[in-house]
């Protein structure tokens, strides 16, 4: 699933080509990418009801937090006041959004199309349909506006709602493998199984340290770790190991060139030369260095 530098790339190519413009119309070839992946069954006239709200909606920009997108519309002239309304685009594992001019191809997975006053089309193409787009009322969420499905996601390291001392302190609380812990968006968002691997050994923490039993100065350095390989990663376009990531031009991003551990195991580490290993940790694939990163000794 794209993390944050691959969903901050989309956001900046959407952002650009988007911002500014009117909502001409909206086709929705597959009524799947109106709901989430728990709820497939969706009422035919949802179709009309995201198409009719989307109508004339003037976008003011992309915005995101964390893993999720959307789009803030500006309050259509001639309506009742009522809540800021957003448009989310959630990638999920497969997502897409393009910017094509009208006359282009369109592509076979394509679950959506807004029609823009700028002679652009932004399709969202969805080979697996775990995506989603929809009209949200927008709420407050630790600090700033967000779609009312994302209120519970909390603040992501590149933002300036992120409080780094006051994540340290909440982490420091977990009892948790803190390779789970990263991966928990309520406490940190954006970082996914890629760079929880990274930041992890760039700080030379275990996977599975256990973050109330560590220094509070090695959490702050695993976060200010995370920070740093997503903004480089966000430098050359995020990580793209297939086809199926790319930015709104559909150019892949090239950082999968520059990582350290992840999808390493039995290679020899850049630091030391000790083979990368495997392991599994809440579920998912967790790679690391042995002797870089020690294994948590307790008393």
């Amino acid at each position: 699933m794209p993390e944050l530098p691959e969903v901050e790339s989309v956001r900046r190519g959407v952002d650009e080509w988007t911002a500014g413009t009117t909502i001409t119309g909206a086709e929705v070839s597959d009524p799947r990418i109106l709901g989430t992946t728990s709820q497939r069954r969706i009422d035919p006239s949802a179709v009309d009801g995201f198409v009719s709200a989307v109508q004339d909606a003037r976008i003011l920009g992309a915005e995101r937090r964390g893993k999720f997108m959307w789009l803030s519309l500006a309050e259509q002239a001639g309506l009742s006041a009522g809540p800021e309304l957003g448009i989310l685009l959630h990638l999920g594992m497969s997502g897409q959004l393009r910017i094509h001019s009208p006359g282009e191809e369109v592509h076979r997975h394509t679950r959506a199309v807004l029609h823009l006053d700028s002679d652009r089309e932004l399709r969202f193409v969805d080979q697996r349909i775990f995506g989603h787009i929809g009209v949200q009322p927008l709420v407050h969420g630790y600090g700033r506006l967000v779609p009312a499905s994302a209120v519970h996601i909390a603040a992501d390291p590149l933002e300036s709602a992120f409080d780094l001392g006051a994540v340290v302190g909440e982490l420091a609380r977990k009892r948790t493998a803190i390779k789970s812990a990263l991966l928990d968006q309520t406490l940190i968002s954006g970082i996914g199984n890629i760079y929880a691997d990274e930041a992890l050994f760039r700080a030379g923490v275990h996977p599975l340290a256990v973050p109330a039993r560590t220094r509070k100065s090695r959490l702050a350095a695993v976060l200010e770790s995370a920070t740093k390989v997503m903004s480089d990663a966000l430098a050359v376009g995020g990580t793209s190991f297939d086809a199926l990531y790319v930015n709104v031009n559909g150019e892949s991003g090239y950082f999968d060139r520059a990582l350290l551990v992840y999808g390493r195991g039995g290679q020899e580490c850049v630091r030391c030369g000790t083979e990368i290993a495997k392991i599994t940790v809440g579920g998912r694939g967790t790679h690391y260095c042995p002797n870089c990163q020690r294994s948590p000794r307790y008393r």
